[in-house]
């Protein structure tokens, strides 16, 4: 083996730049070559001599011809492996050289016990990309790789040139990246200290200390120092990588794309850097440049089966189904060996491919396809599902009507078999003889099955109806059931059935009330029919539909006699307080039903509930910490927010806006706007682990639906509250501290909200510092794990717990946007929302903007009378400044405002 020119001190780091990289660069060329030309000879093997003057012509393309077996295993065995061992030799011997230690060193011991250890760690792959170093087999190559690197660097700058660790510094630069990814930061923090106090100018260290600094929440100097580390050392693509991770952390998804594509100009080969890079363009929808990372990855990568899956994915997300599927053929071909029946990835991957071809819209070759490859699937419902489907759309009815009845067998309830079944059946919808014929021929077979008796009630009429209700009723009242009337209220559109569903509830408590002896024995509980029955009527005459709160509350008062301690019939009475407008009453009713059960949180989550609707803010959260943990450090109002309880938050914000704190009701707001950004960037979890685990169908589905993430009523809520908010802050601008309302700023009742809104905040500190001293208590012996989940806690603490800072803005109408983008792109068939955009427009003088609001509004309903009002006033305001406005503005309003009516 000849020598690298270390020098005959194997301990000094040191060495010379020139022969290490000649050496290592011959070797890999001879090495390569060596299989290139026994591959070439192997596949085209020569026919004649060498003739000079044939490479002047071109000479017919070779007939593919198969190669021998035996020259095959001759290649494998006497040309392949043997070459790979000497790179293998080569590269083991450098980094020994490379890394060995100094005899003389007094911490070798130690170093060597910190190796061992790392040896042992199990890396996952969603730690620090760099704990790629800990892989047993990669460490000392990717350590000498990076000195070499360093070596040939900025050969012929001689300022700021990086700088050379050690062997010492860089055993100590690998406990600071296992202190980082074990979050132990002050310690990962001082090592990198003592590397750079002798090597000041060492750009990789520096970076290391950039992401402690961030994880520690410091952000500003992180990235201060990172930039530091970009101008020592501009050619480390690892400075470039930790740059682009800092811009991640930071949501910066542009700028973390640009560094992560310079990172990958000066190290094309880096699998995580692309991986990183492929994971941003995917979670910020840059499909074109997701599959040219993709298609990188797999050419580096071919072997892995998840590699072919994610290119035909990038290609499916973008549209071309068409490539999508020849790349999930092209993998199939290579593949020699038949799978296993239990292989999990590749049950996956024929279903998704099977889903590929249906979205093309050859159904026919998705059922061949489904029935030849799809058979032995494991997920045996989604084959059966999918098969009935594509017989119904091929217009095979026949054996569509087998296939869901097969579904039926396996699950008797879901009503959407039902109505496949019928359809593949062709029974037409007004012959209800033969409809209700099918569900009752299900449910002789299946007596315990809801749906076979009660989907009946949605297409039957007179007395078809009725005889089928009363059954159904009796059914449901005898067992006691209290969800009945959530079963049947949808269909209280029907006037009809709306009429003679109450008159059966009553011809059943005539027959059945003050039934005892013999026969209320043998039926088990007497009351318990009769207290049904009651309940029911009494939901039906609180329900909007048909509502009648006198016979509603006299109903329930007779359930109660029956039974006192039933927690539905005081949650029944408590909904008739409300509607009847009695907000306290209600409050107290639903709270009397709490109590009745403490144990269940359905129903403490409803007292309340009920409590903000009565303005007690701070008697509801602690309601709500009944059921919270004890140990979060803030009380119940930090679980629930970590635990995303939206409903609360928007109730509470809501709450707070009538009490007139406008600051904590922001703050309700905004944390609720926050929570659908952790969703959002939720994906990032799924985007690589979804492929590990062969999950494609569910990925696919999570990504569409990440797409219309915003469309989710709770978002709707309280963004709409929040831009409502904004534009009463803009109209009446506030006084007082945290947004107390200035419109009554000089009278008693201003003076009574401060000081409410002061002892409520006052409260809620007290109800925190008792929750954090509570857990200090509860296990004072948590040792390390407690201080790094302060340290957390310390990284995540609000600067602004009361919303002060938002009742503060100066710009409530530019701030609103920050909801209002939202609300006008994912719920445009929403009234509320074209309303609340053509308010904040029209005050910006957005008059296009507003103008599209109002058309917009107008289409969904031309008769709201706050449309015809907004339009009247769209006029007004135009008058005065529509001749200031750019022609072609001028000419685009006045001809959309002609077809506006009342403008």
């Amino acid at each position: 083996m000849p020598s690298l020119g270390f020098g005959e001190a194997r301990h000094d780091a040191t060495f010379v730049t020139r022969a290490s990289d000649h050496f290592l660069r011959l070797s890999r060329s001879s090495i390569d070559d060596t299989i290139t030309q026994n591959l070439n000879a192997l596949e085209t093997p020569a026919r004649a001599g060498f003739d000079p003057a044939s490479t002047s012509r071109l000479g017919p393309r070779p007939l593919s011809h198969q190669i021998d077996a035996a020259a095959c295993s001759t290649f494998k065995h006497k040309v392949l492996f043997p070459t790979w061992q000497v790179r293998s030799d080569v590269l083991s011997y450098c980094s020994l050289v490379a890394t060995s230690p100094d005899p003389d060193d007094p911490e070798r011991a130690l170093r060597e016990a910190e190796h061992e250890k790392d040896r042992e760690r199990v890396v996952d792959e969603r730690l620090d990309p760099y704990s790629a170093r800990f892989f047993p087999r990669e460490a000392r190559t990717e350590y000498l790789a990076s000195i070499l690197r360093q070596e040939m660097g900025p050969r012929n700058s001689d300022t700021m040139a990086p700088q050379t660790l050690s062997t010492r510094e860089a055993n100590l630069f690998r406990t600071v990246i296992r202190y980082y990814e074990d979050k132990q930061y002050k310690r990962g923090l001082k090592a990198a200290e003592q590397i750079l106090k002798r090597n000041p100018k060492h750009g990789d260290t520096m970076s290391m200390k950039a992401l402690i600094l961030n994880a520690q929440g410091k952000t500003d100097e992180a990235f201060a120092l990172a930039k530091d580390a970009l101008t020592i050392d501009m050619k480390s693509y690892i400075c470039w990588h930790v740059y682009g991770i800092l811009y991640r952390t930071n949501k910066n998804f542009d700028e973390a794309i640009k560094a992560y594509k310079f990172a990958l100009k000066l190290e094309p080969d880096s699998h995580q850097i692309q991986r990183d890079l492929a994971v941003l363009q995917v979670q910020m929808r840059d499909y074109q440049g997701y599959i040219q990372s993709r298609f990188v990855m797999l050419k580096a990568r071919p072997q892995l089966r998840q590699n072919w899956t994610a290119l035909a994915i990038a290609y499916h997300l973008d549209g071309n189904l068409q490539q999508a599927e020849n790349i999930l053929n092209t993998y199939e071909k290579s593949v020699t060996t038949t799978p296993l029946r239990t292989d999990f990835e590749n049950s996956e991957a024929l279903l998704y491919k099977n889903t590929i071809i249906a979205e093309t819209g050859d159904i026919e070759r998705a059922l061949e396809h489904l029935e030849s490859s799809c058979k032995n699937c494991l997920d045996r419902l989604a084959v059966m599902e999918l098969r009935a489907r594509y017989l119904a759309q091929l217009g095979r009815k026949e054996d569509a009507a087998k296939a869901y009845r097969a579904l039926l067998e396996r699950n008797s309830d879901h009503p959407d078999y039902y109505k496949c079944l019928v359809d593949a059946l062709g029974i037409p919808t007004d012959d209800e003889a033969a409809l209700k014929a099918v569900y009752d021929e299900y449910a002789a077979k299946n007596p315990r099955c809801d749906a076979a008796k009660r989907l009946p009630l949605d297409f039957l009429s007179g007395d078809l109806f009725r005889t089928a209700a009363k059954a159904y009723l009796t059914l449901m009242f005898d067992k006691g059931v209290p969800s009945t009337f959530a079963n049947l209220k949808h269909l209280y559109s029907d006037a009809f059935k709306k009429e003679s569903l109450p008159v059966l509830a009553e011809e059943y408590l005539k027959e059945h009330s003050g039934s005892s002896g013999a026969e209320g024995q043998a039926n088990g509980d007497s009351s318990k029919g009769e207290g049904a029955a009651l309940y029911f009527l009494a939901q039906h005459y609180n329900y909007y539909l048909s509502r009648d709160l006198s016979r509603a509350t006299e109903f329930v008062e007779k359930a109660i006699e029956l039974d006192s301690k039933n927690v539905d019939f005081h949650m029944t009475k408590a909904r008739i307080f409300k509607h009847q407008g009695e907000v306290a009453k209600a409050a107290e009713a639903m709270d009397h039903a709490r109590l009745l059960d403490t144990r269940d949180r359905y129903i403490n989550s409803k007292a309340a509930k009920y409590q903000l609707r009565n303005d007690e803010n701070e008697k509801a959260l602690t309601t709500m910490g009944l059921f919270t943990r004890a140990e979060t450090v803030g009380g119940p109002l930090a679980d629930l927010t970590d635990m995303q309880c939206m409903w609360f938050l928007t109730e509470d914000g809501e709450a707070w806006q009538r009490r007139g704190d406008l600051g904590l009701a922001l703050k309700r707001y905004h944390t609720v706007f926050n929570i659908f950004d952790i969703w959002q960037e939720d994906q990032f979890d799924f985007h690589s682990f979804s492929l590990r685990k062969g999950q494609i169908r569910a990925y696919i589905d999570l990504v569409r639906w990440e797409d219309q993430l915003r469309e989710h009523p709770f978002y709707f809520r309280a963004a709409l509250d929040a831009v409502n908010l904004y534009l009463s802050m803009h109209d009446k601008p506030q006084n007082g501290a945290n947004g107390v309302e200035g419109s009554h700023a000089n009278g008693d009742d201003a003076a009574e909200r401060k000081k409410a809104a002061k002892k409520a905040r006052k409260e809620a500190q007290k109800a925190e510092r008792e929750a954090a001293e509570k857990a200090a208590k509860q296990d004072p012996n948590k040792g390390g794990a407690q201080k790094s989940k302060d340290a957390e806690d310390a990284k995540k603490k609000d600067d602004d717990p009361n919303g002060a800072k938002l009742a503060a803005t100066t710009d409530p109408l530019g701030d609103a946007m920050k909801f209002l983008w939202h609300l006008l792109q994912f719920s445009p068939k929403n009234i509320e929302g074209q309303i609340a955009g053509f308010e904040v427009f029209i005050r910006r003088n957005k008059y296009l903007l507003a103008l599209r609001c109002l058309k917009a509004a107008l289409a969904i309903n031309k008769g709201h009378p706050k449309v015809l009002e907004q339009a009247t006033r769209l006029r007004k305001a135009l008058g005065g400044d529509l001749g200031s406005l750019a022609p072609k503005v001028k000419e685009v309003i006045e001809s959309e405002l002609a077809s506006v009516p009342g403008a």
